[in-house]
């Protein structure tokens, strides 16, 4: 999802065990990948999983760098869903968000995005490095390795050497060579009628980068989650914790809050967390909730079971939230392209590559919700790259535009939103809709008003300013 998080989280979205926000699945690979026909759309080989019925597929062969277009070269793989009405009026392209996340993160929610798109055809590629596109270590994600697609033990040792070893191929897969990847990819593959994209989180990030270095004819662009401003560093991924723990405190009433405190204070609760949350981490753990509606509004639930010296409101959640990652990550692909998240966070997305493990103790200490991606870009274990000439900037000019953003969104902060939303204004036309209590990657997060909002630009009505995702319970 950047629902398991981040994102750019992504979210969401490093190499943490326990998930990405945003839909990081976290499965086991087949044994053995699928074998896919050219870069003409066929059948897919892999039609028989849930959801997968009638899909086509393509493998497209592009420049490992576009500037060198006889050079090295990767492999990208697309999957479309042919329009559910029998005809077509164009067609929508589905940016993944991560960066890390295939475009399987999008499968568990087609009736969703057919719902929002019924004349359309969707079309979802993976990017560079993930899912069944080439990936930055190509033997040990390969589907038949030790860890499938996912790193497994020694393989992430063989991983980092070999990223090392070759440097120039490692330090190709970037934001900017990722953007020259989607604008190839839709002009190759555009079919008849209007074009437009939807990104969410890390998508966004692409989204727009593509309309800077190499900007494809398209006829609108729906942006979820969008990610702040990219030199606005009060935002970068080494102020995520700051993120969550706003979020997660603006949930709770006075009073709970006093109860959180208290109970982290407690010496003798803390073994019931400690067996029963993961990690023994209850502030991460919670944090995570926070993307999953349903189990967000469990959190006070919880605390107070806690605070009476019972973990097994914990357990349950816990268990339910289990679920929900196996539901999110079923697609062999799912799994989290982890170092290239790495790569990607490390080298664009934070602003403090001299941050410190001290630092970020320091700046988590009085939080009541932790991200775990702070730690994570604490000495990376990959060869970064620079930023180039497009970070921080804003294309010339957009197609029309819809940002729709939930409110509690705890991976793309919804200020950053707003703020971005208005700096993209000044070239072009953009709508931003509000869901309300929507947290991240509205297809999941808050379908309902999703499809309202996404319908209205669609039809080019009025799209309604707010939607109120849900009812917060009474407690």
């Amino acid at each position: 999802m950047s629902a398991a998080s981040g994102e750019f989280n992504v979210s969401k979205a490093s190499h943490r065990a326990n998930a990405r926000l945003a839909l990081g699945g976290l499965i086991a690979a087949m044994s053995c990948g699928p074998v896919w026909a050219g870069d003409e759309f066929t059948p897919c080989a892999d039609a028989a999983l849930p959801g997968l019925a009638g899909s086509l597929c393509a493998v497209s062969h592009l420049p490992l760098r576009p500037n060198e277009p006889e050079g090295s070269a990767v492999d990208l793989f697309i999957r479309k869903f042919p329009s559910v009405t029998g005809r077509t009026t164009g067609e929508v392209w589905l940016i993944a968000g991560g960066p890390g996340e295939s475009g399987a993160s999008f499968y568990p929610f087609l009736d969703t995005l057919r719902a929002a798109f019924p004349d359309r055809d969707l079309i979802i590629p993976d990017h560079r490095g993930t899912g069944y596109s080439t990936r930055l270590c190509p033997a040990e994600e390969a589907a038949d390795s030790e860890g499938g697609h996912a790193l497994a033990g020694a393989e992430w040792g063989s991983c980092i050497g070999g990223m090392y070893a070759d440097t120039d191929r490692t330090q190709a897969f970037t934001v900017t060579n990722a953007a020259q990847d989607l604008s190839q990819l839709i002009t190759r593959h555009r079919g008849q009628g209007s074009v437009q994209v939807y990104g969410v989180s890390y998508g966004t990030q692409l989204i727009l980068r593509m309309l800077q270095a190499a900007p494809a004819p398209l006829d609108g662009v729906i942006l979820d989650g969008l990610v702040p401003p990219e030199a606005s560093p009060e935002w970068d991924l080494s102020h995520r914790t700051a993120i969550v723990d706003k979020v997660g405190k603006s949930l709770l009433g006075a009073d709970e809050l006093q109860a959180y405190a208290a109970l982290l204070a407690n010496p003798d609760r803390q073994s019931l967390w400690a067996e029963s949350a993961p990690g023994g981490d209850l502030r991460r753990f919670l944090a995570t909730l926070l993307n999953f509606p349903a189990l967000r509004d469990q959190i006070p639930a919880v605390i107070s079971a806690l605070s009476e010296g019972d973990a097994s409101r914990l357990v349950a959640v816990r268990a339910a939230l289990a679920t929900e990652f196996d539901q999110l990550g079923q697609y062999p692909q799912s799994s989290p392209a982890l170092p290239l998240v790495i790569l990607m966070n490390a080298s664009e997305n934070n602003g403090r590559r001299d941050l410190t493990a001290e630092d970020v103790e320091v700046e988590a200490r009085n939080a009541l919700f932790t991200s775990p991606l702070p730690g994570l870009l604490v000495g990376p274990s990959a060869p970064l790259y620079d930023r180039d000439a497009f970070y921080g900037r804003s294309p010339v000019a957009l197609p029309r535009t819809l940002v729709i953003h939930g409110t509690l969104d705890p991976n793309t902060p919804y200020e950053g939103a707003v703020a971005h939303a208005a700096k993209l204004s000044e070239v072009g036309e953009v709508t931003f809709a509000t869901v309300v209590d929507g947290a991240h990657m509205l297809p999941f997060a808050a379908p309902d008003c999703f499809v309202r909002i996404v319908s209205a630009f669609e039809a080019g009505a009025e799209v309604p300013d707010s939607c109120a995702s849900r009812s917060r319970p009474n407690r």
